[in-house]
């Protein structure tokens, strides 16, 4: 892949991470996970990114496609998944719960946002297939 291809997911996970920190920023910590996945899908889509929420995403078992309830909370430019969270602190299987999410989609770059956090940076974390 040439330089290019690498520039632009780097300056989308750029704009995701940026918008991120302005929503924390305007509205703290305290709200559901829902209002905070809301504000920042309206952010990302005033920065000029496709955002899709609540992607629906099936499991294939044994050659048969199965709605098994995931659900991806951002889905930006069909490449980049973020997952929204409201917690005290960030748990292994909200890791495990993101990995399994890139493998799915086929995406390669994921953030995990905790929004229920002082500082944005504690809260956000970035995993890579």
């Amino acid at each position: 892949m040439h330089e290019e291809g690498r520039a632009e997911p780097e300056r989308v996970a750029s704009i995701i991470v940026d918008s991120g920190l302005k929503v924390h920023r305007a509205l703290g910590p305290g709200l559901l996970e829902s209002a905070y996945e809301h504000c920042l899908a309206r952010e990302l889509t005033i920065r000029g990114l496709s955002v899709e929420r609540q992607v629906a995403l099936p499991l294939v078992y044994e050659g048969e496609t199965l709605d098994a309830g995931y659900r991806i909370d951002l889905m930006v430019e069909r490449a980049i998944v973020v997952e929204v969270k409201a917690v005290d602190s960030l748990a292994p299987v909200h890791r495990a719960q993101l990995l399994t999410y890139l493998k799915l989609s086929g995406c390669r770059i994921g953030f995990l946002m905790n929004f229920h956090t002082a500082l944005f940076r504690n809260g956000l974390e970035r995993l890579v297939l």
